[in-house]
């Protein structure tokens, strides 16, 4: 929408007393990600070894590969790009990685219909040791705004543990922001320790992290019992699932819950997502990552080499239907309705009044699935859609077929 029309329409809601400045604030807040966030981040696959040279390749091939088509319109620098601070204590990028400066690579990656995104710490310095932001949050804030940037990642390394101070550390950096003279997103990344889905949006944030880093594999070896604890055993896709699950009522547009990158086409690189027993996964499992990420309304940061892609992880990556389901613009996130030790069913209702059901086989052999809809709370008769298959596969009140070992079938349902 339009600006200036929509600020015409919060002042008429405003004078018509429908609704409050605050409110007006919040949705003016909420515009910066009223769909789930898409792109390409460097982490996974560069960790903190970047420069421009390589980023600008990979913005080129987000255009050439389809990616921006699909919807990926973001180009998310990680750590690593910072150079120290100036005479003037202005942040700075490292000037043998990005001699150009960020605010040309920005004016590139504008010019191919992207965005660019960058990253800060709460601290003073962040995960990988390199300048952070405390105590400069309205400096940095201003310098990103004149680089051009829209959207920060704000880790929270060499922090307190404290909720309060993190509450408090965010706020500060997401009012500088406001105040910096440009839209610029706000990606909480405390790892879900502080439970961030109870504040988030409160502080100013438009998304925030439910756990650990996520690593190129299925799942952890080692059972834990809190979320914290996958910070040592390294959290996998079916961690980070049955982590956030519980989620959903936080979410919505504007705020959403981060399940943390996708590692769709890494196949156990060596880097940050090969460490703890990242070894890889089949190509099921990355498709099931991409399903489960999409009804559950998270953020899609591919990390993958988009420049030189096989066909199944573009087939996975691209699927115009799956990525309608995390782009719906009701942005309803979808609800686990049975979990147990062979199944995660999840159902996520749709703008248009459809449902997208994802159905997960959580077991190491194929199993057979039975299911009446109504069991779901779905009690019409509906004509069924494969989205992998990309086809109509029935018209019922129930479905029930093969789902292999760690494969998610989603399914969206229209009502007849």
């Amino acid at each position: 929408m339009n600006k200036k029309i929509l600020g015409f329409i919060l002042i008429g809601l405003y004078l018509s007393s429908e609704i409050t400045i605050a409110q007006t604030k919040s949705i003016q807040v909420s515009l910066l990600a009223p769909t789930p966030p898409m792109g390409w981040m460097t982490w996974n696959f560069y960790a903190d070894n970047i420069n421009e040279k390589d980023i600008r390749e990979m913005a080129d091939a987000m255009v050439s590969s389809g990616m921006l088509k699909a919807g990926y319109n973001h180009v998310f620098i990680d750590d690593g790009w910072q150079g120290g601070r100036d005479n003037r204590n202005n942040i700075i990028p490292d000037p043998k990685k990005f001699p150009s400066g960020i605010k040309a690579l920005a004016d590139y990656v504008h010019s191919k219909g992207l965005k660019l995104g960058i990253y800060s710490d709460a601290a003073s310095l962040t995960c990988a040791g390199y300048t952070a932001s405390l105590n400069f949050e309205d400096q940095d804030a201003k310098t990103f705004a004149s680089w051009d940037v829209d959207y920060l990642k704000y880790d929270y390394c060499g922090a307190p543990d404290d909720m309060e101070i993190a509450q408090n550390r965010y706020k500060k950096m997401a009012d500088a922001l406001r105040k910096s003279g440009r839209d610029i997103g706000l990606g909480i990344c405390e790892w879900g320790d502080r439970k961030p889905w109870l504040w988030g949006q409160e502080v100013g944030g438009q998304l925030w992290r439910t756990t650990a880093d996520v690593r190129d594999k299925w799942k952890s070896l080692k059972l834990v019992k809190t979320a914290k604890e996958l910070h040592s055993v390294g959290a996998g896709i079916l961690d980070i699932v049955d982590y956030s699950q519980d989620y959903a009522s936080y979410a919505g547009p504007g705020h959403w819950n981060d399940l943390d990158m996708l590692v769709v086409g890494l196949y156990g690189k060596k880097g940050p997502s090969g460490d703890l027993g990242g070894v890889g996964c089949t190509d099921e499992e990355y498709q099931s990552q991409m399903s489960l990420w999409s009804i559950m309304n998270s953020p899609l940061a591919a990390t993958n080499d988009v420049r030189n892609m096989n066909a199944e992880t573009k087939r996975i990556l691209l699927n115009d239907e799956v990525i309608a389901i995390n782009q719906d613009a009701l942005g309803k996130q979808a609800v686990c309705k049975i979990k147990n030790e062979l199944w995660s069913v999840f159902v996520k209702p749709l703008a248009n009044g459809d449902f997208a059901i994802a159905i997960l086989n959580r077991s190491e052999t194929v199993q057979n699935f039975k299911i009446g809809f109504a069991e779901l709370g779905l009690n019409d008769t509906y004509e069924i859609k494969d989205l992998w298959k990309h086809k109509v596969i029935g018209k019922d009140k129930k479905w029930n077929g093969k789902v292999q070992s760690h494969e998610t079938k989603l399914f969206r349902l229209k009502k007849i």
